[in-house]
């Protein structure tokens, strides 16, 4: 069993009031999990302050509180470790009581806007692939080996995060590809994790409704960047306008990769189809089963990744060849009347504009794009009448819809991403609130040789409404109503 001053090397408390040779048996972050002799650290989070639960702590007999602020009242059967930032404490305490994972599996992490969780199963299942036992930490699932475990978000909190990794270790695990959201970063959730390398795809407009403006979601996202260590690689999309940012001040080694640009890892798209895209990679051409411009990057930040962790670039790129897409990610079949049906979790302006685009390069004949597509309750709201401009502007038809819509009025979330469009715009959309029905109506409109796109939702099985969540699949309903698909990746 651990003792707490085991748990606190390289910690730096304030100071500590009691005893430092306390037994713990494990660390909580939530006074309702508390058990006796356990370690609550009480952190100021956005909605409420752990500080006002440290009594709560101290009654299901605690053996320790990690908090900011000593209260007033303490308990002589407790020790009260006082530290600047708890939430940074945290980390550290969770790498000693977990014995350091990150230090015996190799993690690279990846973040920006778009492309994080695809780049990291790509790399998973490529590290699969060639042989090793590995882990991923992403939006759709955590995985250990070939045990899929449920994520609750993009990046674990960090008790959960050191938990996992420690599980990893002890089955053998020498890499993980971990998905590190700018959520993440800013509530110190990667605090005490060593990165072998860092992975930076994009940055586009998102999440300012946490981070309010877009320079303080680019300043969050280089924080990583900035704590890589000088034995790590960052590996950075140099296409992107931020992507040298991200590299300035790093003590880790600095590659790029790019299709526009001159790159240590560079590649050009020879040719671009529904079923994949022929590629040229650093003097050779390859053909891989994933479509469109935005899959070529995540192909290349694979490739480079992969390489800087030592493997060889022939058998990465013969890897990759086989690689299929990720579940809800330009996820698409066609059935037997020639009607192609995709499913895509772009949930963003950029994301929804690169999966159009790509649509629009590789549809054949005449073919109409009808696009279904909404925006998430409780998010950021200034992102809504970018999507919906950029549907209209480039789909044939429009149905705008509800995603989820969480606490939200779905009608108001539709007339959010309407109310500043033109006739013109207007004209080829329809609303139709009820994602089911908005579904069956793309379906019926649809005609042989028609591309219809779902958005928003991609792999998600549900749809939540008011706090719950009811079962609901995009790709599900979609081959309900089109029948029986002609041929599937």
């Amino acid at each position: 069993m651990k003792t707490l001053d085991n748990i606190l090397k390289h910690v730096a408390p304030v100071r500590i009031i009691g005893t430092a040779d306390r037994p713990v048996q494990a660390i909580y972050s939530d006074s309702r999990a508390v058990k006796p002799q356990g370690l609550f650290a009480a952190m100021k989070g956005i909605h409420t302050d752990g500080h006002r639960f440290i009594q709560s702590a101290v009654e299901k007999g605690v053996a320790a509180v990690v908090c900011e602020e000593i209260p007033e009242a303490t308990s002589p059967e407790v020790t009260y470790v006082q530290v600047k930032n708890s939430a940074m404490a945290l980390g550290t305490i969770a790498a000693n009581f977990y014995d350091q994972p990150s230090r015996q599996v190799r993690i690279t992490g990846i973040t920006g806007t778009n492309g994080k969780t695809t780049t990291a199963t790509l790399l998973f299942k490529l590290f699969r692939h060639l042989g090793y036992p590995c882990g991923l930490l992403s939006t759709i699932h955590n995985q250990i080996n070939d045990e899929v475990l449920e994520a609750t978000h993009t990046t674990p909190d960090v008790l959960r995060l050191n938990e996992l990794l420690k599980t990893m270790a002890a089955r053998g695990c020498g890499y993980c590809f971990m998905e590190v959201s700018s959520h993440a970063i800013a509530q110190h959730r990667i605090a005490g994790i060593e990165h072998a390398g860092g992975l930076f795809t994009n940055i586009t407009h998102e999440h300012l409704d946490y981070h309010k403006t877009f320079d303080d979601y680019l300043k969050t996202k280089k924080t990583f960047f900035d704590g890589l260590p000088s034995g790590a690689f960052a590996l950075s999309n140099i296409d992107d306008k931020n992507g040298r940012y991200m590299l300035q001040n790093t003590k880790a080694s600095r590659h790029t990769y790019g299709l526009k640009t001159a790159a240590d890892f560079k590649g050009k798209i020879i040719e671009s189809h529904l079923e994949g895209q022929l590629l040229w990679i650093d003097g050779q051409e390859l053909w891989f089963r994933l479509a469109g411009q935005f899959n070529a990057y995540n192909i290349l930040a694979v490739y480079g990744a992969a390489v800087l962790l030592g493997e060889d670039k022939q058998e990465v790129l013969k890897g990759l060849s086989v690689m299929t897409p990720v579940e809800g990610r330009f996820d698409f079949f066609t059935n037997r009347e020639n009607i192609t049906a995709i499913v895509d979790y772009a949930h963003t302006p950029d994301a929804l504009l690169n999966v159009l685009i790509t649509i629009a390069g590789i549809r054949r004949g005449h073919g109409k794009i009808i696009t279904v597509v909404g925006a998430g309750g409780d998010r950021d709201k200034s992102k809504r009448p970018l999507m919906g401009r950029i549907a209209c502007d480039n789909s044939d038809r429009v149905i705008f819809t509800s995603d989820n819509p969480r606490t939200e009025d779905p009608g108001q979330i539709i007339r959010d991403m309407t109310t500043d469009l033109e006739a013109e715009r207007l004209n080829k959309a329809i609303i139709l609130p009820d994602r089911r029905e908005a579904i069956r109506t793309a379906c019926l409109m649809a005609v042989p040789g028609d591309i219809i796109l779902v958005a928003g939702k991609g792999h998600e099985k549900y749809q939540e409404i008011n706090g719950v969540k009811h079962p609901f699949d995009d790709k599900k309903i979609l081959m309900t109503i089109l029948g029986p698909a002609m041929e599937n990746r």
